[in-house]
C-alpha cells in the first residue's frame, strides 16, 4: 500500500513540474470574431471600401480577401466577377491559378525530404540529377539563329542555391533577357505551367543543358530552380510529385482544394484570368500557354515553381502552419528549428546586411530595416506572390495573415495589393 502511495505521489509531482509539453497542437484555421482576436471590425471594413472601390473603377474584375489572426481566421471575403463575360460571381471558396505562391509549398516539400536526412542542401543537384554536371555560362549568342558558346561555371550548382534563386538558371520568357528566352524556346523548355503534353523529368533533363546566366551563388536570377526540385522529391521519395505534396502536405493540412490539375468536380470554382478591354473585362486568351490548364489538356506537368491552384483558405492554412512552427492541428509538417533555418538570410553576398528584405529558403522575408518603414508588417514578415495577380503575406510578430486573390493579366491601374497591406496592418486593435 505505502509503495501505491509514493507511486501516485511521484506522478502527480511529475505532471506538476515544469517539464515541457511533448506536444501542443495547434487548432484548425477556423472562423471567429475580429475582436476576439484583437482586430477591429470598422477598421476591417475599411478592405470593403477599398476593394469594392477598386471593383466599380474597373481596376480590378473581382477578388477574394482573407485576414486570419492567431489562428483564426477573422475576415474572408468576395467581391466583384470571377467571370465578366458569363457573369458569374465571386465565392469565397473559388479556386485561383497561384503560380509563383506555387514555390512555398514545393520547397516545403524538399525540407521534409531535407529532415529526413535525404541530402544536404550544399549537395550538388547533379548528384542526382546528372544532367546538371559541370554547368556552362552564357559566353556569346547569335540572335539570326541563336547559337551559343559557353565558358565553364565556378562551380556546380547545389541544391540551397535552387531554393534561393542564386543557382544562375534562368525564367526563359519571364526573366527579362531575350537570349534566354530564345535558347529556351529552341530547346523545347516549359518555363512554368502547361496544358501540353509534358513529362517533369524530361523538362527538367532538358534544362539541365541550358547555360547558366551567371555562376552558381553570385546573384539572385528568379528561377525553374523550383522546378528542378519538384524532379529531385520525385527521384529522392520515389513518388510522382503530385502525389508526394498529397500524402505529405495537402491531405495532412486538410488542403483539399489544392492541385495541380483540378478533379473535374472542382472545376467550375476556378476563376477566369481577366484582362482590360474596352472599359471592361474579358477572358486572357490563349497565348504561349492556355490559361486554362488547371482543367484542360494533358494535365501531366508538375510544375513546382507555378503550376498549382488554390483557395484563399487553403493557402493561409499552410501559411498558418509556418507560424505554428512547423505544425498545425496535430499535424507536425516540419520542426520548428528547420522553420527557423528557412526564414534566414542564406547569402549575405547576395542580399547583404543592410537589405530591407531578402529570399530565404521558401519566402521572401522582411528586414528590421523594411519594417521600419511601415506598410509591410514586422520584422520576420514572410510574403510573396503569383503571376495572375494572387499575393500573401505572414505576420510572425502580430500572428497575422493576409490572403488577396485576383486573375488578372495587364491589369495596370490596380493598387489593392499594397492597401491591404496596410488596411490588415491598421486593423489591430490590441
Amino acid at each position: 500500500m505505502n509503495n501505491l502511495l509514493l507511486t501516485l505521489l511521484a506522478l502527480i509531482i511529475f505532471s506538476s513540474c515544469g517539464c515541457p509539453d511533448a506536444e501542443k497542437n495547434s487548432a484548425p484555421l477556423t472562423k471567429a470574431a475580429p475582436e476576439s482576436q484583437g482586430m477591429s471590425s470598422d477598421r476591417l471594413a475599411r478592405i470593403d471600401t477599398m476593394i469594392m472601390q477598386a471593383v466599380e473603377k474597373g481596376d480590378i474584375p473581382g477578388a477574394v480577401a482573407l485576414v486570419a489572426r492567431n489562428g483564426r481566421i477573422v475576415y474572408h471575403k468576395a467581391f466583384g466577377m470571377a467571370d465578366n463575360q458569363s457573369g458569374r460571381v465571386m465565392k469565397t471558396d473559388d479556386i485561383f491559378r497561384i503560380a509563383s505562391q506555387t514555390k512555398a509549398i514545393t520547397a516545403t516539400a524538399v525540407m521534409i525530404l531535407w529532415e529526413e536526412g535525404k541530402f544536404r542542401l550544399d549537395d550538388p543537384i547533379s548528384k542526382y540529377i546528372p544532367e546538371f554536371r559541370n554547368p556552362g555560362l552564357l559566353k556569346t549568342f547569335n540572335p539570326k539563329d541563336t547559337t551559343y558558346t559557353t565558358e565553364p561555371a565556378k562551380s556546380e550548382i547545389t541544391i540551397r542555391q535552387l531554393l534561393t534563386h542564386t543557382s544562375g538558371i534562368g525564367y526563359g520568357f519571364i526573366d527579362g533577357d531575350e537570349r534566354f528566352s530564345m535558347i529556351y524556346h529552341k530547346a523545347g523548355i516549359t518555363d512554368a505551367f502547361t496544358a501540353n503534353k509534358v513529362i517533369l523529368s524530361e523538362n527538367i533533363k532538358k534544362l539541365g543543358r541550358m547555360p547558366l546566366h551567371h555562376n552558381p551563388g553570385e546573384k539572385f536570377t528568379y528561377s525553374e530552380g523550383l522546378d528542378v526540385l519538384g524532379y529531385l522529391i520525385e527521384i529522392v521519395s520515389g513518388m510522382s510529385f503530385d502525389k508526394f505534396l498529397r500524402t505529405r502536405l495537402f491531405d495532412p493540412l486538410g488542403m483539399d482544394d489544392t492541385w495541380f490539375y483540378l478533379p473535374y468536380d472542382k472545376a467550375s470554382r476556378l476563376v477566369t484570368v481577366q484582362e482590360p478591354a474596352d472599359g471592361g473585362w474579358k477572358r486572357f486568351p490563349v497565348t504561349s500557354y492556355d490559361p486554362d490548364y488547371p482543367v484542360k489538356g494533358a494535365r501531366s506537368y508538375f510544375a513546382g515553381g507555378a503550376g498549382l491552384s488554390s483557395t484563399a483558405k487553403d493557402y493561409a492554412t499552410f501559411l498558418q502552419m509556418y507560424l505554428n512552427g512547423g505544425e498545425l492541428n496535430g499535424k507536425r509538417i516540419l520542426s520548428r528549428t528547420t522553420v527557423k533555418a528557412v526564414m534566414g538570410n542564406q547569402n549575405y553576398l547576395v542580399w547583404g546586411e543592410d537589405s530591407e528584405s531578402y529570399y530565404g529558403m521558401v519566402f521572401g522575408v522582411l528586414t528590421e530595416r523594411g519594417a521600419e518603414k511601415g506598410g509591410q508588417g514586422s520584422t520576420g514578415t514572410f510574403n510573396w506572390g503569383g503571376y495572375f495577380s494572387t499575393t500573401y503575406f505572414a505576420d510572425p510578430v502580430e500572428k497575422t495573415i493576409g490572403i488577396l486573390m485576383k486573375q488578372t493579366q495587364g491589369a495596370h491601374n490596380d493598387e489593392t495589393e499594397w492597401k491591404f497591406k496596410i488596411l490588415t496592418g491598421q486593423a489591430v486593435n490590441n
